[in-house]
C-alpha cells in the first residue's frame, strides 16, 4: 500500500511528490500526459528561467522526482473509491493508498452546443454514482468515447437499461453493448427540465444526460467521493485538505492565481499537509 497517490503530473503534483519523497513517504504518482502546461510552446514568467519550453518543465520535474525514487506511472485514472484506503482505478490497474492529492488543473468537458449551460443540474449531470439512482429505469444519455465514459456507464446500467451513447462526431474507443449515435450534437431543448438531444441528423428523447467526455478531472473525482465542490472548483481548507479526511487538492483544480508559481507553492503545502496526516494515522 502506498503512503500518498498523487493524480497529476503537473507542477503541484510533482512539487507535492518531490515534498513527500523527501519526508521518505512512498510515493506514486499517475499521469496521463503533461497535461496545460506540456501545451505551452515557451514559459518566461517562471523564477529562474528567461525562457522554457511548457513540456521541458513538465519532463524536467518528472526526472527530479524520479531521481528521488518517485514511481511515476503513465496510465489514465477513471475511478476513485474508498474502502477504508484510497482505491485508485486506471484504465490498466488498481492502487492502494492511505492518500489521495487531486492535482490534473481544471479540464471539465463542457458541450459546447446551445442550451447546454441552461440544463446543467436540470437534465444534465457529470457524475453516474452521484446522480445515476435518479434515473432509475429512465431514459438517459451518455456523453463520451473512451475508457472514462466506459466506467460511467457501468454506473448507470445499474440504474436502467435504456441508454443511449452520443459520441459527438467523434470515433468510439471501447465496445458496447449500448446503441452508439456518432452524429454530431447541435442543440438541447426542453422546459424547466432538458427533454431532447437534436443533431445533425435527428432528434431524441431522453429524460437526462451525463457527460463524461475525454478524461476525468480532479473535481469529478472530488464530487465522487463526496468533496465539496463550487462550481468545478474544489474546497479546500489552508492545509489543501478537503472536506474528506486524507483526500488533498492542489493547482489549478482548486482556483486562485492559475500560473506554475502558484501549483508549485500549493504542491508544497498540500505534501507538509499530508505527511502530518500520515504522521497522526501511525
Amino acid at each position: 500500500m502506498k503512503d500518498t497517490i498523487i493524480i497529476g503530473g503537473g507542477p503541484a503534483g510533482m512539487s507535492a511528490a518531490i515534498y513527500l519523497r523527501r519526508f521518505r513517504k512512498d510515493v506514486t504518482v499517475i499521469m496521463k500526459d503533461c497535461g496545460a502546461l506540456g501545451k505551452t510552446e515557451v514559459v518566461e514568467n517562471y523564477y529562474g528561467f528567461n525562457t522554457i519550453g511548457g513540456c521541458e518543465l513538465v519532463k524536467n520535474g518528472i526526472e527530479q522526482a524520479k531521481k528521488l525514487g518517485v514511481e511515476i506511472i503513465e496510465d489514465e485514472v477513471i475511478n476513485l473509491s474508498f474502502d477504508g484506503n484510497y482505491v485508485v482505478k486506471t484504465s490498466n490497474n488498481e492502487y492502494i493508498s492511505k492518500t489521495v492529492l487531486l492535482a490534473t488543473g481544471s479540464n471539465r468537458s463542457k458541450l459546447r452546443v446551445k442550451g447546454f449551460e441552461e440544463y446543467v443540474g436540470s437534465g444534465i449531470s457529470f457524475c453516474a454514482i452521484c446522480d445515476g439512482f435518479f434515473y432509475k429505469n429512465k431514459k438517459i444519455a451518455i456523453i463520451g468515447n473512451g475508457k472514462y465514459m466506459e466506467e460511467e456507464l457501468n454506473v448507470l446500467k445499474q440504474y436502467t437499461n435504456d441508454i443511449l451513447i452520443f459520441t459527438n462526431d467523434t470515433k468510439i474507443e471501447v465496445d458496447v453493448d449500448f446503441p452508439v449515435i456518432n452524429s454530431l450534437i447541435v442543440e438541447l431543448q426542453g422546459n424547466e427540465k432538458l427533454e431532447k438531444i437534436i443533431t445533425k441528423d435527428n432528434e431524441y428523447f431522453v429524460d437526462g444526460i451525463f457527460v463524461a467526455m475525454g478524461t476525468a478531472s480532479a473535481s469529478d473525482f472530488a464530487t465522487k467521493m463526496g468533496a465539496e465542490v463550487s462550481g468545478n472548483k474544489i474546497v479546500v481548507n489552508a492545509e489543501h485538505q478537503t472536506n474528506i479526511p486524507g483526500l488533498y487538492a492542489a493547482g489549478d483544480c482548486i482556483g486562485g492565481l492559475l500560473q506554475i508559481s502558484k501549483a508549485v507553492s500549493d504542491g508544497a503545502v498540500a505534501a507538509t499537509s499530508i505527511n502530518k496526516y500520515l504522521r497522526s494515522l501511525s
